[in-house]
Protein backbone atom coordinates (compact mmCIF):
# COMPACT_ATOMS: atom_id res chain seq x y z
CA UNK A 1 0.00 0.00 0.00
CA UNK A 2 2.90 2.30 -0.76
CA UNK A 3 0.80 4.57 -2.91
CA UNK A 4 -1.48 5.41 0.04
CA UNK A 5 1.31 6.55 2.35
CA UNK A 6 -0.65 9.59 3.57
CA UNK A 7 -3.81 7.57 4.20
CA UNK A 8 -4.79 6.95 7.81
CA UNK A 9 -4.38 3.20 8.41
CA UNK A 10 -7.31 2.98 10.84
CA UNK A 11 -9.56 4.72 8.32
CA UNK A 12 -8.37 2.44 5.52
CA UNK A 13 -9.18 -0.68 7.51
CA UNK A 14 -12.60 0.68 8.49
CA UNK A 15 -13.46 1.43 4.87
CA UNK A 16 -12.07 -1.90 3.61
CA UNK A 17 -13.48 -4.31 6.20
CA UNK A 18 -16.05 -2.42 8.29
CA UNK A 19 -19.66 -3.57 8.58
CA UNK A 20 -21.91 -0.72 7.56
CA UNK A 21 -22.55 1.74 4.74
CA UNK A 22 -21.57 5.12 3.35
CA UNK A 23 -23.62 8.30 3.83
CA UNK A 24 -23.52 10.51 0.74
CA UNK A 25 -24.04 14.05 2.08
CA UNK A 26 -22.64 15.73 -1.01
CA UNK A 27 -25.52 17.56 -2.70
CA UNK A 28 -23.94 20.45 -4.61
CA UNK A 29 -25.32 23.70 -5.93
CA UNK A 30 -27.49 22.06 -8.58
CA UNK A 31 -29.09 19.44 -6.35
CA UNK A 32 -29.32 21.41 -3.10
CA UNK A 33 -32.69 23.14 -3.80
CA UNK A 34 -34.39 19.77 -4.32
CA UNK A 35 -32.74 18.33 -1.19
CA UNK A 36 -33.89 21.33 0.83
CA UNK A 37 -37.44 21.12 -0.57
CA UNK A 38 -37.64 17.46 0.46
CA UNK A 39 -36.43 18.55 3.90
CA UNK A 40 -39.31 21.06 4.07
CA UNK A 41 -37.30 24.19 3.24
CA UNK A 42 -38.84 25.98 0.26
CA UNK A 43 -37.08 28.41 -2.09
CA UNK A 44 -38.72 31.45 -0.50
CA UNK A 45 -36.51 30.84 2.56
CA UNK A 46 -33.35 31.91 0.71
CA UNK A 47 -32.41 34.38 -2.00
CA UNK A 48 -28.65 33.83 -2.37
CA UNK A 49 -26.37 30.84 -2.69
CA UNK A 50 -24.81 31.67 0.66
CA UNK A 51 -28.21 31.54 2.37
CA UNK A 52 -29.02 28.27 0.59
CA UNK A 53 -25.74 26.67 1.68
CA UNK A 54 -26.26 27.89 5.25
CA UNK A 55 -29.60 26.08 5.31
CA UNK A 56 -28.26 22.84 3.83
CA UNK A 57 -25.33 22.89 6.25
CA UNK A 58 -27.80 23.21 9.11
CA UNK A 59 -29.60 20.15 7.72
CA UNK A 60 -26.36 18.16 7.44
CA UNK A 61 -25.28 19.25 10.90
CA UNK A 62 -28.56 17.98 12.34
CA UNK A 63 -27.98 14.63 10.65
CA UNK A 64 -24.30 14.26 11.56
CA UNK A 65 -24.72 15.27 15.21
CA UNK A 66 -27.73 12.98 15.70
CA UNK A 67 -27.11 9.93 17.91
CA UNK A 68 -28.44 7.64 15.15
CA UNK A 69 -25.51 8.70 12.95
CA UNK A 70 -22.23 7.20 14.14
CA UNK A 71 -19.41 4.92 13.13
CA UNK A 72 -21.00 1.75 14.45
CA UNK A 73 -23.12 1.63 11.28
CA UNK A 74 -21.97 4.55 9.12
CA UNK A 75 -18.49 3.78 7.81
CA UNK A 76 -17.91 7.00 5.86
CA UNK A 77 -19.52 10.24 4.77
CA UNK A 78 -19.07 11.93 1.39
CA UNK A 79 -18.97 15.71 1.69
CA UNK A 80 -19.53 18.62 -0.67
CA UNK A 81 -16.62 21.08 -0.59
CA UNK A 82 -18.80 23.71 1.13
CA UNK A 83 -19.39 21.22 3.94
CA UNK A 84 -15.70 20.39 4.23
CA UNK A 85 -14.89 24.08 4.57
CA UNK A 86 -17.38 24.57 7.43
CA UNK A 87 -17.51 23.48 11.05
CA UNK A 88 -19.77 21.38 13.23
CA UNK A 89 -19.95 22.37 16.90
CA UNK A 90 -16.92 24.59 16.31
CA UNK A 91 -14.79 21.78 14.82
CA UNK A 92 -13.92 21.35 11.10
CA UNK A 93 -16.47 18.95 9.61
CA UNK A 94 -14.00 16.23 8.59
CA UNK A 95 -12.31 16.34 12.00
CA UNK A 96 -15.69 16.13 13.76
CA UNK A 97 -16.71 13.15 11.64
CA UNK A 98 -13.61 11.12 12.47
CA UNK A 99 -12.78 12.18 16.01
CA UNK A 100 -16.33 12.46 17.38
CA UNK A 101 -18.31 10.02 15.22
CA UNK A 102 -15.63 7.57 14.00
CA UNK A 103 -16.85 8.16 10.42
CA UNK A 104 -14.29 8.41 7.58
CA UNK A 105 -14.52 11.65 5.52
CA UNK A 106 -14.58 11.68 1.70
CA UNK A 107 -14.89 14.69 -0.63
CA UNK A 108 -16.92 15.09 -3.84
CA UNK A 109 -14.53 16.61 -6.40
CA UNK A 110 -16.46 16.68 -9.69
CA UNK A 111 -17.95 19.90 -11.02
CA UNK A 112 -21.11 18.42 -12.47
CA UNK A 113 -22.07 16.82 -15.76
CA UNK A 114 -21.33 17.80 -19.35
CA UNK A 115 -24.01 17.73 -22.04
CA UNK A 116 -25.13 14.29 -23.18
CA UNK A 117 -23.18 12.66 -26.00
CA UNK A 118 -23.19 9.00 -27.10
CA UNK A 119 -25.92 8.28 -24.51
CA UNK A 120 -23.73 9.36 -21.57
CA UNK A 121 -22.87 12.48 -19.61
CA UNK A 122 -19.18 12.79 -18.91
CA UNK A 123 -17.99 14.97 -16.06
CA UNK A 124 -17.15 18.55 -16.85
CA UNK A 125 -13.36 19.04 -16.82
CA UNK A 126 -12.24 19.26 -13.17
CA UNK A 127 -10.01 22.31 -13.54
CA UNK A 128 -10.03 22.88 -9.78
CA UNK A 129 -8.81 19.37 -8.91
CA UNK A 130 -5.31 20.26 -7.68
CA UNK A 131 -6.69 23.02 -5.44
CA UNK A 132 -9.45 20.77 -4.12
CA UNK A 133 -6.96 18.01 -3.30
CA UNK A 134 -4.67 20.47 -1.51
CA UNK A 135 -7.61 21.67 0.60
CA UNK A 136 -8.67 18.07 1.19
CA UNK A 137 -5.20 17.22 2.42
CA UNK A 138 -5.29 20.10 4.90
CA UNK A 139 -8.65 18.78 6.13
CA UNK A 140 -7.39 15.19 6.49
CA UNK A 141 -9.85 13.88 3.93
CA UNK A 142 -9.41 10.15 3.24
CA UNK A 143 -10.71 9.88 -0.32
CA UNK A 144 -12.74 11.46 -3.09
CA UNK A 145 -15.83 10.81 -5.19
CA UNK A 146 -16.79 11.88 -8.71
CA UNK A 147 -19.94 11.05 -10.68
CA UNK A 148 -20.83 10.64 -14.33
CA UNK A 149 -24.02 9.17 -15.85
CA UNK A 150 -24.80 6.48 -18.43
CA UNK A 151 -28.20 6.77 -20.13
CA UNK A 152 -28.10 3.71 -22.41
CA UNK A 153 -25.99 0.77 -23.61
CA UNK A 154 -23.66 2.70 -25.91
CA UNK A 155 -20.19 1.12 -25.91
CA UNK A 156 -18.47 4.26 -27.21
CA UNK A 157 -20.02 6.46 -24.54
CA UNK A 158 -19.42 3.97 -21.73
CA UNK A 159 -15.77 3.57 -22.73
CA UNK A 160 -15.37 7.36 -22.65
CA UNK A 161 -16.97 7.51 -19.17
CA UNK A 162 -14.65 4.84 -17.76
CA UNK A 163 -11.56 6.33 -19.42
CA UNK A 164 -12.33 9.71 -17.83
CA UNK A 165 -13.04 8.25 -14.40
CA UNK A 166 -9.76 6.32 -14.34
CA UNK A 167 -7.81 9.32 -15.72
CA UNK A 168 -8.89 11.48 -12.81
CA UNK A 169 -8.62 8.51 -10.48
CA UNK A 170 -4.94 8.17 -11.38
CA UNK A 171 -4.32 11.83 -10.53
CA UNK A 172 -6.18 11.49 -7.24
CA UNK A 173 -4.26 8.33 -6.30
CA UNK A 174 -0.99 10.08 -7.09
CA UNK A 175 -1.93 12.76 -4.54
CA UNK A 176 -2.37 10.05 -1.89
CA UNK A 177 -6.16 9.72 -1.76
CA UNK A 178 -8.43 6.74 -2.41
CA UNK A 179 -10.81 7.73 -5.23
CA UNK A 180 -14.38 6.52 -5.56
CA UNK A 181 -15.18 6.24 -9.27
CA UNK A 182 -18.93 6.64 -9.82
CA UNK A 183 -20.19 5.83 -13.33
CA UNK A 184 -23.92 5.73 -12.59
CA UNK A 185 -26.25 3.81 -14.90
CA UNK A 186 -29.65 5.49 -15.00
CA UNK A 187 -32.39 3.25 -13.62
CA UNK A 188 -34.52 4.63 -16.49
CA UNK A 189 -32.14 3.26 -19.12
CA UNK A 190 -34.11 1.27 -21.72
CA UNK A 191 -31.29 -1.30 -21.78
CA UNK A 192 -30.06 -1.11 -18.19
CA UNK A 193 -28.68 -4.66 -17.91
CA UNK A 194 -26.82 -4.35 -21.21
CA UNK A 195 -25.34 -0.99 -20.18
CA UNK A 196 -24.22 -2.50 -16.88
CA UNK A 197 -22.53 -5.44 -18.61
CA UNK A 198 -20.60 -3.05 -20.88
CA UNK A 199 -19.67 -0.91 -17.89
CA UNK A 200 -18.50 -3.89 -15.86
CA UNK A 201 -16.27 -5.13 -18.68
CA UNK A 202 -14.72 -1.72 -19.25
CA UNK A 203 -14.03 -1.23 -15.54
CA UNK A 204 -12.52 -4.73 -15.31
CA UNK A 205 -10.13 -3.94 -18.18
CA UNK A 206 -8.93 -0.79 -16.43
CA UNK A 207 -8.58 -2.47 -13.03
CA UNK A 208 -6.54 -5.28 -14.63
CA UNK A 209 -3.77 -2.87 -15.67
CA UNK A 210 -3.60 -0.86 -12.43
CA UNK A 211 -0.34 -1.06 -10.48
CA UNK A 212 -0.36 -3.68 -7.71
CA UNK A 213 -0.26 -0.98 -5.04
CA UNK A 214 -3.18 1.00 -6.49
CA UNK A 215 -6.26 1.41 -4.30
CA UNK A 216 -9.58 2.56 -5.72
CA UNK A 217 -13.29 2.20 -4.99
CA UNK A 218 -16.21 1.82 -7.38
CA UNK A 219 -19.70 3.25 -6.85
CA UNK A 220 -22.38 1.88 -9.16
CA UNK A 221 -26.12 1.63 -9.58
CA UNK A 222 -27.45 -1.58 -8.00
CA UNK A 223 -27.10 -3.86 -11.03
CA UNK A 224 -29.90 -5.88 -12.58
CA UNK A 225 -27.69 -8.99 -12.47
CA UNK A 226 -27.10 -9.89 -8.83
CA UNK A 227 -23.39 -10.30 -8.10
CA UNK A 228 -22.26 -8.70 -11.36
CA UNK A 229 -19.38 -6.93 -9.60
CA UNK A 230 -18.21 -9.90 -7.55
CA UNK A 231 -14.96 -10.34 -9.49
CA UNK A 232 -14.12 -6.63 -9.28
CA UNK A 233 -14.96 -6.49 -5.57
CA UNK A 234 -12.57 -9.41 -4.99
CA UNK A 235 -9.61 -7.65 -6.66
CA UNK A 236 -7.12 -6.48 -3.98
CA UNK A 237 -6.77 -3.13 -5.74
CA UNK A 238 -10.49 -2.43 -5.23
CA UNK A 239 -11.05 -1.42 -1.62
CA UNK A 240 -14.83 -1.64 -1.83
CA UNK A 241 -17.70 -1.60 -4.30
CA UNK A 242 -20.60 0.52 -3.07
CA UNK A 243 -24.03 1.15 -4.54
CA UNK A 244 -26.09 4.31 -4.96
CA UNK A 245 -29.85 4.39 -4.55
CA UNK A 246 -30.21 5.97 -7.98
CA UNK A 247 -33.78 7.20 -7.77
CA UNK A 248 -35.22 4.12 -6.09
CA UNK A 249 -37.07 4.70 -2.84
CA UNK A 250 -35.19 3.57 0.25
CA UNK A 251 -37.37 0.46 0.56
CA UNK A 252 -36.84 -0.45 -3.12
CA UNK A 253 -33.09 0.17 -2.97
CA UNK A 254 -32.69 -1.87 0.21
CA UNK A 255 -34.75 -4.75 -1.19
CA UNK A 256 -32.40 -4.94 -4.18
CA UNK A 257 -29.22 -4.38 -2.20
CA UNK A 258 -29.85 -7.06 0.40
CA UNK A 259 -29.69 -9.73 -2.33
CA UNK A 260 -26.18 -8.76 -3.49
CA UNK A 261 -23.39 -9.94 -1.19
CA UNK A 262 -20.72 -7.94 -3.06
CA UNK A 263 -22.17 -4.47 -2.39
CA UNK A 264 -22.82 -2.09 0.48
CA UNK A 265 -24.86 1.11 0.30
CA UNK A 266 -23.66 4.61 -0.41
CA UNK A 267 -27.03 6.36 -0.26
CA UNK A 268 -27.88 10.07 -0.33
CA UNK A 269 -31.55 10.88 -0.94
CA UNK A 270 -32.64 7.45 0.32
CA UNK A 271 -30.80 8.04 3.61
CA UNK A 272 -32.47 11.41 4.17
CA UNK A 273 -35.94 10.23 3.06
CA UNK A 274 -38.62 11.31 5.51
CA UNK A 275 -36.51 13.84 7.42
CA UNK A 276 -37.92 17.37 7.71
CA UNK A 277 -36.86 20.57 9.40
CA UNK A 278 -40.25 20.75 11.11
CA UNK A 279 -39.83 17.45 13.02
CA UNK A 280 -39.16 17.54 16.74
CA UNK A 281 -35.78 16.18 17.78
CA UNK A 282 -37.47 12.95 18.90
CA UNK A 283 -39.30 12.57 15.58
CA UNK A 284 -36.15 13.38 13.62
CA UNK A 285 -34.10 10.83 15.58
CA UNK A 286 -36.74 8.12 15.17
CA UNK A 287 -36.92 8.71 11.40
CA UNK A 288 -33.15 8.75 10.95
CA UNK A 289 -32.75 5.68 13.16
CA UNK A 290 -35.23 3.75 11.02
CA UNK A 291 -33.39 4.80 7.85
CA UNK A 292 -29.93 3.97 9.20
CA UNK A 293 -31.10 0.60 10.53
CA UNK A 294 -32.75 -0.38 7.25
CA UNK A 295 -29.76 0.61 5.10
CA UNK A 296 -27.32 -1.06 7.51
CA UNK A 297 -29.31 -4.28 7.43
CA UNK A 298 -29.40 -4.30 3.61
CA UNK A 299 -25.63 -3.71 3.54
CA UNK A 300 -24.52 -6.37 6.01
CA UNK A 301 -27.29 -8.92 6.59
CA UNK A 302 -27.46 -10.36 3.11
CA UNK A 303 -30.29 -12.57 1.89
CA UNK A 304 -29.30 -13.91 -1.55
CA UNK A 305 -32.40 -14.24 -3.67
Amino acid sequence: MTECGRVNTAQFEKVRTGRGFFAALDQSGGSTPKALAEYGVEKDRYSTDDEMFDLVHAMRTRVITNPAFDGSRVLAAILFEQTMDRTIEGVPTSQYLWETKNVVPFLKVDLGLADEQDDVQLMKPIGTLDDLLARAQRNNIFGTKMRSVIKDANKTGISAIVDQQFYYGDRIRAAGFVPILEPEVSIASPHKAEAEALLHDSIAEHVHVLPDDARIMIKITIPTEVGLYGDIAADPRVVRVVALSGGYSRDEACALLIKDTTLIASFSRALLEGLTEQQTDAEFTATLEHSVAEIYRASVEKQPG
